[in-house]
């Protein structure tokens, strides 16, 4: 069975779900953080793992 689970990337600033991706539990244990391109916000900010 695939350890690959969909987790979900929001917005620091204004706190919005903008993307989506994958990551394997196994290998990485800290939650993903990213420098991404916010639409709401109109410039790149951090966008950090959330709950489902």
């Amino acid at each position: 069975m695939s350890q690959l689970h969909l987790v979900k990337l929001s917005c620091t600033k204004c706190k919005r779900i903008n993307y989506w991706t994958t990551r394997n539990k196994k290998q990485v244990e800290n939650k993903l953080a990213f420098n991404k391109f916010c639409k709401w916000c109109r410039k790149a900010t951090p966008h950090k793992e959330t709950k489902k």
